[in-house]
């Protein structure tokens, strides 16, 4: 079974899970951090390095106040119950998106979190809180003109490597693999630029349904693809002049 380096979910379906259960929204969520621990513990086992988590959109700040009251306590409860076993675990925590947003308790608990994890060096854990890929590429546009205004460097010296370096993903490589559950096929405003050559899996299972097995299976279809990035795959192949 071929392991990808980076691997990144959108982790789709809690609601919908909860409805089909004829139980309240955020009953969802609550199974779907569940889940969410197993394949972090899974992952860690297997051998990713990064793993990267579509928690909360920049979309989703338009949800219903009381549902996402209930997402920012299951956060804040998440990061405060599980940041010693990140750290027994030696998993890395760390965040991408717009953390001001996020209500004052909820960004002093992931601060901690990261603090707390960053001697790690096993799993690198992201979550993507108040994340979206238009804002984040959009930002580092504003960052790069306000840095050609001030003199600091010339539109010429700009190239795909200094706008990677000023994403807030600097540093972590490109996802191998971006797994979506609920059946829906779409990148939903995450990691834009960073999935260029992404491969993308897709399934049925609803995200509170997920479990091991099923990540497996991904990562066993992960490992039939071929990924040649723009090149052929072979020496040999017949070429046309």
């Amino acid at each position: 079974m071929k392991i990808p380096k980076h691997l990144a979910i959108i982790m789709d379906g809690n609601g919908r899970w909860a409805e089909q259960h004829h139980r309240p929204r955020v009953y969802g969520h609550v199974k779907g951090t569940r889940v969410a621990k197993n394949i972090i513990q899974e992952c860690s086992r297997l051998g990713v390095k990064y793993l990267t988590l579509y928690a909360f959109s920049t979309e989703n700040w338009m949800r219903p106040q009381a549902e996402v009251a209930f997402l920012m306590k299951i956060l804040r409860r998440y990061l405060k119950k599980e940041t010693q076993n990140l750290i027994k675990e030696n998993i890395r925590f760390t965040v991408i998106g717009e953390i001001k947003r996020l209500p004052a308790d909820v960004a002093s608990s992931v601060s901690a979190a990261m603090v707390a994890t960053e001697k790690c060096n096993g799993l690198n854990l992201v979550f993507a809180i108040s994340y979206g890929s238009k804002q984040e590429i959009t930002n580092t546009v504003k960052l790069l003109a306000e840095k050609i205004a001030a003199g600091e460097m010339t539109a010429d010296q700009i190239d795909e490597s200094t706008i990677q370096s000023h994403l807030s993903t600097a540093g972590t490589p490109d996802p191998d693999l971006i797994l979506r559950t609920s059946g829906e096929q779409r990148l939903s405003n995450f990691l834009l630029w960073q999935a260029a050559y992404s491969e993308f899996y897709f399934t049925n299972q609803l995200w509170p349904d997920f479990t091991v097995a099923d990540l497996k299976t991904a990562f066993e279809d992960f490992g039939n693809r071929q990924r040649r990035f723009g090149k052929v795959a072979h020496k040999n192949e017949i070429t046309l002049n």
